[in-house]
């Protein structure tokens, strides 16, 4: 007879909650309940916020989108081919370039460590990766800069080609000797889709599977990003109200090189996501905190958000792994001071 007292395993109810959204509904009924006069501002701050940056939104999507569809994705499979130098240099700016969320890079990146890529190559892909894609470009640009959207790309190219080099140079070390874990954990967290094959196809939309695919991209992207950057809003229009600007000009808003690594230092634990992370970042700079800081602060937390480790972690040994956050810590500590130094 069966145990009827036993129950199905199964995703828990908390597990399925979605729990970003239920933070955006929370913090406005908090403060209505702390603070009501404060209630009706804080969500016009957040509203007027996202409308102001709605047109760099699309064109985010949009962009993204049309790579998926298009499946110019398969071009990243040529930046691990021929000599290891030059593909350190082709896997950095790749990885600084591609569309890839952290969730995607695990099977892409499994895979290639499967069949032989030289892991200075990958170590590379990994490290400029998560710091920035075309849609963070955009974002970045229309939130706080041109300026600043532009060195954090060059921040993650170098950060990428740094960790790669290292891995190069110390490829025969017991520290990056033998890298894969025995079994590979290689699932994602997003619903990754298997990627087009072949040449990319630039025209997708004659063909029907492409332009569902781009219209299922663009879709969950937008709702992506409408989620993150609506929370991060939220999060500054409380620290503008609430969080005096001395504080954080007097923490954060010197030009020194205790201030990047405080900014580093910080920035690796408490990052949440590389979308909500931009919103942040902006309000902190308008209440003062400095360009190197803030160069410092977007760079370690985005190689270290649980997402992007999450894909390190997955796949290689810890030792690996500790090189991974070394190396990362290290970039985010020279992309900062040299930012700084020139703005």
């Amino acid at each position: 007879m069966a145990d009827l007292t036993q129950t199905p395993a199964g995703p828990s109810i908390w597990s399925r909650l979605p729990k970003v959204w239920l933070i955006i509904l929370a913090i406005p009924l908090a403060v209505l309940i702390l603070d009501p006069p404060a209630a009706l501002p804080t969500v016009l701050f957040a509203g007027e916020a996202l409308i102001g940056t709605a047109g760099f939104i699309l064109l985010a999507i949009s962009l993204v989108a049309y790579v998926k569809a298009a499946g110019a994705e398969t071009l990243l499979a040529r930046a691990f081919e021929g000599d290891q130098r030059r593909m350190v240099v082709m896997a950095a700016l790749l990885g600084g370039l591609s569309p890839f969320c952290s969730c995607e890079v695990i099977p892409f990146i499994a895979a290639l460590l499967a069949v032989g890529a030289p892991l200075a190559a990958v170590m590379a892909f990994w490290l400029a990766s998560p710091l920035m894609d075309p849609a963070m470009f955009v974002i970045t640009w229309g939130e706080i800069s041109l300026a600043f959207a532009l060195a954090k790309m060059a921040a993650a190219v170098s950060v990428g080609m740094l960790g790669g080099f290292v891995a190069l140079r110390f490829s025969a070390s017991p520290v990056f000797a033998d890298p894969l874990r025995a079994k590979p954990q290689i699932g994602g967290c997003c619903g990754v889709s298997k990627p087009f094959q072949g040449a990319p196809v630039w025209k997708f939309w004659q063909e029907a599977p492409r332009r569902k695919t781009f219209w299922d991209t663009f879709l969950t992207n937008g709702l992506f990003l409408l989620k993150w950057l609506l929370l991060a809003y939220l999060f500054e229009a409380l620290m503008v109200r609430y969080v005096p600007a001395d504080m954080i000009a007097g923490a954060l808003g010197g030009d020194g090189f205790g201030t990047v690594l405080l900014a580093a230092l910080i920035g690796m634990p408490a990052y949440l996501n590389g979308y909500a992370a931009v919103g942040l970042i902006g309000g902190l700079l308008d209440q003062g905190m400095s360009q190197g800081a803030a160069m410092s602060f977007v760079v370690a937390g985005g190689v270290s958000c649980i997402p992007a480790a999450i894909a390190v972690w997955a796949l290689v040994k810890p030792r690996v792994f500790a090189a991974y956050i070394g190396l990362a810590f290290v970039g985010a500590l020279m992309a900062g001071v040299i930012w700084g130094a020139l703005t």
